[in-house]
């Protein structure tokens, strides 16, 4: 199940559920034959600007928009796929640097799905970097896990001691014949780090999709999952009760608390679908984007 954290930044849970975390970035297993995307932010003109990146195939990105008034040095960027999808054996990384004093959000266009993997599941790893004084958000849209399909994601995040963060992500299942055919697995590791390189939280977690359907499913009667995760300064400004009510009203259930050594709160959210899932996760990026940067977000359109 996706309800591991770890106070001393050492993953719990059982050792068959660690064997299926994906390999840690930066290891030789992770390196492997991977397609990586860069995307660095500086302080420029008074706004946060992309000053360089490095977006291969199947990756695609927009240019950077200006979208909130109250603040207009926030830079938002949707990151695309110009694949249709994730695919057997696909290892994918992206690497994302804000420098200090920049604010910027990353998103996606809309969610991907990850196909039959046929016994050679899809990599997905992140590395964010944020500097001083610096916002970060990274909040794609949920995958849509198909039928025999494996992803196994990583994130690791270095916060600076006056940065803050927002990370969301999430999964659904769908079946394409409407039938109840499971996805495969998927595996989730998130881990924190602070300027010193002292591990704050560690957050892993696997799920057999075949326990989904099944009377012990860890969904309980929901089909879809997501976390979030506020980081950093300014995150005590985002009431966990508070955030809880919220979803409550676009129909997820979700579960917050205080994080570990003081890092921020988080949490699980669950939908019905992908569509309330991806519909919660805005609203939660929403109320935690307006305790970190002090204004409400506009919207972004999709």
């Amino acid at each position: 199940m996706l309800d591991t954290v770890a106070r001393s930044g050492k993953p719990l849970g059982d050792p068959v559920m660690r064997d299926h975390l994906p390999p840690a970035v930066g290891s030789p297993e992770h390196l492997s034959d991977q397609v990586e995307a860069l995307l660095c932010f500086r302080r420029g003109g008074g706004r946060t600007v992309l000053a360089r990146q490095r977006i291969p195939y199947p990756f695609h990105a927009t240019r950077t928009f200006y979208l909130d008034p109250a603040r207009p040095e926030v830079a938002t960027l949707y990151l695309q796929s110009a694949s249709g999808g994730l695919y057997r054996g696909d290892r994918l990384a992206l690497s994302i640097a804000a420098d200090s004093h920049t604010a910027v959000h990353v998103t996606t266009q809309a969610s991907a799905i990850v196909h039959r993997t046929h016994a050679r599941g899809v990599v997905q790893s992140t590395r964010i970097e944020i500097g001083e004084h610096a916002f970060a958000a990274l909040t794609p849209d949920p995958l849509v896990l198909f039928p025999g399909a494996e992803i196994a994601c990583a994130t690791d995040i270095t916060l600076a001691s006056t940065a803050s963060a927002i990370l969301t992500d999430g999964l659904a299942h769908h079946d394409p014949e409407g039938g109840a055919r499971p996805f495969e697995r998927y595996s989730n590791a998130v881990v924190v780090h602070g300027a010193d390189g002292a591990v704050l939280l560690a957050d892993r977690g696997s799920l057999p999709g075949e326990l989904i359907f099944g009377p012990i499913s860890p969904l309980g009667p929901f089909r879809a999952v997501g976390t979030l995760l506020v980081l950093g300064q300014g995150s005590d400004r985002c009431d966990p009760r508070a955030l809880e009510d919220r979803l409550a009203t676009c129909g997820c259930v979700g579960g917050m608390s205080k994080l570990p050594n003081n890092a921020g709160i988080g949490g699980r959210i669950l939908a019905a679908s992908g569509g309330a899932l991806a519909r919660g996760l805005e609203t939660a990026f929403a109320v935690a984007f307006e305790a970190l940067v002090g204004v409400p977000p506009a919207r972004r359109r999709k």
